[in-house]
């Protein structure tokens, strides 16, 4: 199970809106198939697995992340495939809560005489499919927030230069890091103080994140993010009062333009997460600015923070990497368990989750 988790560790950034499974068939003692949910989510981690195989799978354990699908979409269901292949057992780390399967592929499998271990790796796995697990429960993708700062929780002198702050290694793992999730998203703010790529840059992903600009208004710069569209798909969130112009020239460029609810004069944060989830993304990365991601972390939308802090300190009068929080009371600060600590390229990344 634990190859099948690193295996399917593969899919993250590439699969949604299904989600990354790793599936490893083993035939006595010897590994006979490995497979794991490809680009796009298609071929599944089993039917790459049984195809590896082949005549091997005739009596074999299969070891799977997740419950085999049990529904025919654009293929025929795994269940089926397990069944047709002759594995005999099948051990899998918990349950599908995709209401088309949720048991039902269990329940096909042990119908066919096959045995079914399950609860193998749970947390390890459900860990692993936040995204997904997320999506399908809440209506609407993980949230990670990234932030890049001083010591002193400053992404900013007072004058507005900031770069840079962080080393060239730690900029090189942000990259990383975005191709890791289904979208990297920013506020209005950012889009127009900056107008960023958010794309990829150290390689060559195997799939493009969608990058999600969220602006009440829209009003972006047509530079940067306009004149790339043919890198990655853009996504602009919007209120209902954007100006029809505006949002008639993002859709001749390519991009998709999608309205959502507002409250208190601001995009609503659950009414952009739910439309996001609604469009099958499951990961999604943020990187700011600070009122935008305040934003976030007052509606408790933001589900883990990944800092990159640097040994340089900046003073009250640098720009915080957080806008205003509007709390009273220390206690009801949102708060974070400490996940993973890692030295880079002279700073240090932290990775937090509620």
């Amino acid at each position: 199970m634990a190859l099948a988790l690193s295996l399917a560790s593969r899919g993250l950034g590439n699969v949604w809106p299904n989600p990354a499974v790793g599936c490893v068939i083993v035939q006595g003692e010897r590994i006979v198939g490995r497979g794991w949910t490809q680009p796009g989510g298609r071929p599944h981690a089993e039917r790459r697995a049984l195809d590896q195989a082949g005549e091997a799978a005739r009596g074999a354990t299969a070891y799977v992340t997740l419950e085999p699908c049990a529904h025919h979409g654009q293929t025929p269901p795994c269940s089926e495939a397990l069944i047709a292949a002759g594995v005999v057992r099948v051990v899998t780390a918990h349950e599908d809560p995709d209401p088309r399967v949720a048991g039902r592929g269990y329940a096909m499998l042990r119908a066919a005489g096959i045995a079914v271990v399950t609860g193998v790796m749970e947390a390890e796995a459900r860990a692993l499919q936040a995204g997904f697990l997320s999506r399908i429960t809440l209506g609407r993708p993980w949230v990670a927030l990234k932030l890049a700062s001083s010591f002193d929780g400053r992404i900013a002198l007072g004058n507005g230069e900031s770069q840079w702050i962080t080393s060239p290694e730690a900029r090189a793992r942000v990259h990383a890091l975005r191709a890791r999730f289904d979208a990297v998203m920013v506020g209005g703010g950012t889009a127009r103080a900056d107008d960023p790529l958010l794309t990829v840059r150290s390689f060559v992903p195997l799939r493009a994140p969608v990058r999600v600009v969220a602006a009440s208004h829209l009003g972006l710069p047509k530079g940067r993010l306009a004149g790339s569209l043919a890198e990655a798909p853009l996504w602009l969130l919007h209120g209902p009062h954007a100006p029809g112009t505006e949002r008639d020239w993002w859709r001749a460029q390519g991009a998709e333009v999608i309205e959502v609810a507002e409250r208190d004069g601001r995009l609503d944060p659950a009414q952009m997460l739910g439309a996001l989830g609604a469009r099958g993304l499951t990961r999604v990365f943020c990187e700011g600015g600070g009122e935008f991601a305040a934003g976030l972390m007052r509606a408790g939308l933001v589900d883990e923070l990944i800092g990159f802090t640097a040994g340089v300190a900046i003073g009250a009068e640098g720009r915080p990497a957080l806008g205003p929080m509007r709390l009273d009371r220390l206690a009801d600060a949102p708060r974070f368990a400490l996940h993973a600590v890692e030295p880079i390229g002279g700073d240090v990344l932290s990775r937090w989750r509620r």
